[in-house]
C-alpha cells in the first residue's frame, strides 16, 4: 500500500499517544514492595525495607496516592521518598522522628504530606530530624501538626524550600550548626515558639539563605524575654542573609539577630509585632538593615547592646510606621521608638512615620559613637530624633532630615530617658561638642 503523507501523520500521532498512555518509570514503585496505601495497620517495618532497597539501587521511592501509617523510619545514604503532591499522606504513629537520618548525602523528600498527630516528641527532635547530612532536599512537602520542630536539621547543607509548614508545637525549621542551608519560598502558620530559627552552638560563621517565605501566626509558649516567638531567629550564626520574607504577627521580632555578624537583613514586609520588629542585638559586628516595610510593632529597628560589643550596621531605606505599645502589661521606656542604633551606624533615607515616643534615637546613656543620621524622614512622632548626651556618650551628626509634626521636639538631647535640653534643630548643639547639627527641616 502506498504511503502517503496523511497515514504518516496519523501514524506518528499514534505512536505518540501509546508512548503517553504508558509514562516512562522514573523509581521504585513501593507497591512492588509490599507498601499499600490505605492499608489500616502500620506499614513502618515494610516502609523501612522499600526505603532501604531503593537507596542502595540509587532508585527514588515512589509513593502512590493513598495514607501510610509510620513512624521512626530511618533514611539512609541517597534515600528518595517521593509521593504524589496533596495526596500522599503520612501519618505519624510512634517513635523519636517520623523520618530521621544520621550522615549520608543526597537525601530527599518530596510531595509528601506528613501529619504528626501533635504526638509529643523528645526535647529538641523534628518530625524529620536529619544530622551530619549533605545535599539534603526538602520540598513541596506539608508537615501539620507535629509535637516538637517539625524539620530539624545539625550539621546539614541543603535546600528546604516550597514546604506548607503548621501547627508545630516549637519551631517549624529548627537549625544548628548549619553551613549554607537555602530555607526559602515555605509557608508557615501557626507555630509554638518560633518560625525558622538559624543557630550555632559557637560564633561562627554559617552563610545560611532565609528568603521569600511567609510566615505567620508564632507564639512564645515556652516563654523567655526573646528567644522565643520570632518569625526567624539568629543566633551566633554570621554571614547569613534574610531577604524578601513576610513575616505577620509574632508574639516578639519578625526578625531577629543576637551575636550574629555580618548579616544582611534586605526587603522584608514585617507586621502586627508585639515587640521590636527587626532586631541585631548583642554581640556582633556588621549588620546591614535595608529597604524593610515595618507596620505595627512595639519598636520598629533596633541595633543595640553596644556594651556587650554590639556595633556596626547601616540602617537604610525603610519604612517604619505604627509604632506603639502592643504589650501593656510589660511596657517599658522603651517602647515606641521607629529606629534605634548606638555604635559605628549610618541611618540614612528611612522613613518613620506614627513613632508614639521617638522617631530615631541615637545612643542609650554613654553608648552611643560615631553615628551618623542622615536624610531621613520623620513624621509624627514624640520626638523626632533623640541623641544621647550622657556622661561619656560619643560623636552623633545629624544632617539633612525633615522631621514634622513632632510633639516634643524635632531633635532633642536625652541623658537615658530624661529630656536635656530644648530643641537642638532650632537651638543648635550648644555646649555639646561632639554633636554636629546641620541642614534639617522641621514643621
Amino acid at each position: 500500500m502506498p504511503i502517503d503523507r496523511r497515514h504518516l501523520l496519523l501514524g506518528s500521532l499514534a505512536s505518540a499517544g501509546a508512548l503517553a498512555s504508558s509514562p516512562p518509570v522514573l523509581g521504585l514503585d513501593a507497591a512492588r514492595l509490599g507498601v499499600r496505601p490505605g492499608a489500616p495497620n502500620e506499614q513502618s517495618r515494610v516502609l523501612q525495607g522499600a526505603i532501604d532497597q531503593a537507596a542502595r539501587s540509587r532508585e527514588p521511592l515512589l509513593l502512590a496516592a493513598g495514607l501510610y501509617r509510620a513512624g521512626n523510619l530511618i533514611l539512609p545514604h541517597g534515600a528518595q521518598v517521593i509521593g504524589v503532591r496533596g495526596a500522599t499522606r503520612i501519618v505519624f504513629t510512634d517513635g523519636p522522628s517520623l523520618f530521621s537520618a544520621d550522615g549520608g548525602n543526597a537525601i530527599t523528600l518530596s510531595n509528601l504530606e506528613i501529619d504528626g498527630r501533635g504526638q509529643k516528641l523528645p526535647q529538641g527532635r523534628g518530625l524529620v530530624h536529619l544530622f551530619a547530612a549533605r545535599s539534603v532536599r526538602i520540598v513541596d512537602c506539608t508537615i501539620d501538626n507535629a509535637g516538637g520542630n517539625a524539620i530539624a536539621l545539625e550539621q546539614c547543607e541543603g535546600h528546604v524550600s516550597g514546604n506548607v509548614i503548621s501547627g508545630a508545637t516549637d519551631n517549624a525549621v529548627f537549625c544548628n550548626d548549619n553551613f549554607g542551608l537555602v530555607i526559602s519560598a515555605n509557608t508557615i502558620r501557626n507555630c509554638g515558639n518560633g518560625g525558622v530559627r538559624v543557630w550555632q552552638s559557637v560564633k561562627r560563621h554559617d552563610g545560611s539563605i532565609v528568603a521569600d517565605n511567609t510566615i505567620e501566626d508564632i507564639d512564645a509558649r515556652a516563654g523567655g524575654t526573646g528567644e522565643n516567638g520570632n518569625g526567624i531567629n539568629l543566633f551566633r550564626a554570621g554571614n547569613v542573609i534574610v531577604r524578601n520574607n513576610i513575616v505577620r504577627r509574632a508574639a516578639f521580632s519578625a526578625i531577629r539577630g543576637n551575636a550574629s555578624s555580618n548579616i544582611q537583613i534586605i526587603g522584608n514586609n514585617c507586621a502586627a509585632l508585639k515587640e521590636t520588629a527587626i532586631y541585631a542585638e548583642f554581640d556582633f559586628e556588621g549588620a546591614i538593615i535595608a529597604n524593610n516595610v515595618v507596620d505595627t510593632a512595639e519598636n520598629g529597628i533596633s541595633v543595640t547592646n553596644f556594651n556587650n560589643g554590639g556595633r556596626l550596621s547601616t540602617v537604610y531605606g525603610n519604612l517604619v510606621r505604627n509604632i506603639s505599645v502592643q504589650r501593656p502589661e510589660t511596657r517599658t521606656e522603651d517602647a515606641g521608638i521607629g529606629i534605634g542604633v548606638e555604635a559605628e551606624s549610618a541611618v540614612t533615607g528611612n522613613v518613620v512615620e506614627d513613632a508614639a515616643s521617638i522617631g530615631i534615637r541615637a545612643g542609650w546613656g554613654p553608648y552611643l559613637r560615631n553615628v551618623a543620621i542622615d536624610g531621613n524622614v520623620v513624621r509624627r512622632a514624640g520626638i523626632g530624633i533623640a541623641v544621647s548626651v550622657a556622661p561619656n556618650a560619643g560623636a552623633a551628626t545629624i544632617s539633612g532630615n525633615i522631621v514634622s509634626d513632632a510633639r516634643l521636639g524635632a531633635i532633642v538631647g536625652m541623658e537615658w530617658s530624661k529630656t536635656v535640653t530644648g530643641d537642638l534643630a532650632r537651638d543648635g548643639p550648644g555646649k555639646y561638642t561632639q554633636l554636629t547639627i546641620a541642614n534639617n527641616q522641621s514643621n
